[in-house]
């Protein structure tokens, strides 16, 4: 009887042996251009595709250098993964020790720096080049559980010949995305891996949601934060008269006096006292604060004319909105779903209802309550530059797209139909 995709993956949980030698029938068909005796998974599938796409040698185990001891050391210090360390070790560690997995920790650059649990499993990772300070992005080791779900920004398991480089086929692995709570950017990737045998198809899911348990610990620690600097605005804001407010280093508001409390603002990343253009409070007074800013609106009006937005998605997951206008240039960077409707928007300058974006975006025009509330995040820092009732940019900007060099590489994560649309055109 013939298998489906679904059917390997339970298969893995009751016959490991069976389930290598389907899944390395299936890669060799799929890689070679023939017909598969199953169809890969699709998140496998789109992978591979990238990968050939992108010239990695499916039998060719090439590994980049390791980070030195010091810079992994570097590395960890200024991580926000550290603060979370406590929450995967609590959550995985016990269970990988039993089940002989080993946990793996890697930055948003694919790096590893940190690594336990089995010590044979270790040494077995030792020989695949799965050390710490070993780079495991997707375009240079393949498909993988670290790279892989860094790319599409969901959790993915990788079976056996499932990984694209072949030395790989004996190892399994389950990883996560970590993103930041602040701004929805890609902090890092927990891992669970081991040989095929011992991996279950309940390990992802798992793994999925200690990663949510650590993005919870992050906005913990940013609202304690966020407590700490509103103690330190309270005596300031006391003394001052008009329009202030205090806001943390990522823009995110504190305390207010004078005006409706904003929940963020906008910063540029280079951002120093003096006086400042910061969409949508317009021309501020800005100074430094333990932890934070203090703004100070001088309450001319914000410019509408002259204003130049160029949205780059041309790299891959650094996805960017770049405005100049009025008295300055700031620079936002864009979360994946925030980067598909600016492009969308982009695309339709004439403006976009709430249920046409939910069709170009789900290919389901009833998601609106979810369209709208992504807008309204986008709005908090484009302030008046979007317009609504249909969903724009203001007429009188001007807007540029920079589109990466290959189309098939837009935006690789989505599955939005208007952007698939946009790869082949």
């Amino acid at each position: 009887m013939a298998l489906s995709p679904m059917d390997v993956t339970q298969l893995v949980a009751v016959d490991a042996a069976r389930a290598a030698r389907v899944l390395n029938d299936v890669r060799n068909a799929t890689l070679a251009g023939q017909r598969a005796p199953v169809a890969p998974r699709p998140v496998i599938e789109q992978s591979w595709d990238r990968m050939l796409r992108s010239g990695v040698d499916p039998d060719r185990d090439v590994r980049s250098g390791l980070l030195s001891r010091e810079e992994v050391q570097r590395r960890r210090e200024t991580s926000a993964l550290r603060h979370v360390l406590p929450v995967l070790r609590e959550g995985l560690l016990s269970v990988a020790d039993v089940a002989h997995h080993i946990m793996v920790v890697a930055d948003e650059d694919g790096r590893v720096l940190w690594r336990e649990g089995s010590a044979p499993v270790l040494r077995k990772a030792d020989g695949l080049g799965f050390e710490l300070g070993a780079d495991w992005r997707e375009d240079v080791v393949g498909t993988n559980g670290v790279g892989t779900p860094a790319v599409v920004r969901r959790p993915v398991q990788v079976f056996a010949s499932e990984h694209f480089v072949r030395t790989h086929a004996a190892w399994t692995c389950a990883g996560a995305p970590i993103t930041d709570p602040r701004d929805g950017r890609l902090i890092g990737v927990v891992d669970i891996s081991g040989p095929l045998e011992t991996m279950h198809p309940a390990t992802l899911a798992l793994v999925d949601t200690v990663a949510k348990l650590a993005e919870s610990r992050l906005r913990e620690v940013h609202l304690t934060a966020l407590e700490r600097l509103r103690a330190v605005a309270a005596p300031v804001l006391s003394r001052l008269a008009g329009r202030a407010l205090v806001v943390d280093r990522d823009g995110w508001c504190a305390a207010v006096t004078g005006m409706p409390y904003p929940h963020r603002i906008a910063l540029p990343k280079s951002l120093g006292a003096g006086r400042r253009w910061l969409p949508p409070l317009g021309l501020c007074a800005v100074e430094p604060l333990a932890g934070g800013w203090l703004l100070r609106p001088a309450g001319e009006p914000e410019p509408r004319g002259g204003t130049r937005i160029v949205l780059d998605l041309s790299q891959p997951r650094r996805w960017s909105m770049t405005v100049t206008g009025g008295a300055d240039t700031w620079s936002h960077e864009l979360s994946p779903r925030h980067a598909e409707l600016l492009y969308l928007l982009a695309l339709n300058r004439g403006g976009m209802s709430a249920a046409r974006l939910a069709g170009e975006m789900f290919a389901d025009p009833g998601r609106t309550v979810t369209v709208r509330a992504e807008m309204s995040r986008v709005r908090r820092y484009l302030g008046g530059l979007l317009d609504h009732r249909p969903y724009r940019f203001c007429e009188s900007a001007e807007v540029e797209v920079l589109l990466p060099g290959n189309p098939r590489d837009l935006l690789p994560h989505s599955t939005a139909p208007g952007v698939a649309d946009g790869r082949t055109h």
